[in-house]
């Protein structure tokens, strides 16, 4: 269940990361809403790096490499493919507020993403921002089977690698919890958050 939700008229990248680092997160009503609101969740979706699990099946497609795996090669190519309207999504928060102010956040070191490639072709991906040595996941797509629980994994193996203590999902999904995702109640994500925000800020 997400808070009260705030309207913010202005914004800027600064202004986002100092959001992020006390627990909101933006979103839009639509994608031809040019407004964005304040999003501070009463339950948190949070990954446990600790405790990531893979199925025997995915854990076998990884192994056998279907796509080449890209990191922060194409940022502004997945967040519109993250934005595309699909038939098991009809609508999207990502307007262009929101593209425009983590297209920055890329440029500023803050923002990215795992990439699945088949040859040219960007065939799924997901994108999120670092801040301390906290990820917190945004939004994925896939155009392929597993495309997008493949780059979740190599997501989790480069936090896992640079020293991340928390991947926020924002919120839990039934697909996130086959991998781990819980539930976090507010006071305690903001201890968590607290934590991860002590720490210097981690390169990806």
């Amino acid at each position: 269940m997400a808070g009260p939700r705030r309207k913010s008229p202005g914004i800027t990248p600064e202004i986002l990361l100092r959001a992020y680092s006390i627990g909101l997160f933006p979103m839009a009503e639509s994608a031809d809403d040019p407004e964005i609101f304040w999003v501070e969740p009463e339950l948190r979706g949070v990954l446990p790096l600790d405790r990531f699990h893979v199925s025997k099946s995915l854990a076998k497609t990884v192994r056998r490499q279907p796509f080449q795996i890209r990191f922060d090669h194409d940022f502004d190519s997945v967040i519109a493919a993250c934005a595309e309207e699909t038939s098991g999504r009809p609508s999207t928060w990502i307007n262009s507020t929101i593209r425009s102010l983590y297209s920055t956040l890329f440029d500023m070191g803050h923002a990215h993403t795992v990439e699945a490639w088949d040859g040219d072709k960007l065939v799924g991906g997901l994108y999120g921002v670092s801040l301390g040595s906290a990820f917190f996941g945004e939004s994925m797509f896939s155009r392929r089977t597993d495309a997008s629980k493949i780059c979740l994994v190599h997501l989790v193996g480069r936090l896992r690698e640079k020293g991340f203590t928390l991947l926020d999902t924002q919120f839990t999904t039934e697909h996130l919890k086959t991998f781990g995702a819980i539930d976090v109640p507010k006071a305690d994500y903001a201890v968590l958050l607290a934590a991860a925000m002590e720490s210097p800020h981690l390169k990806f």
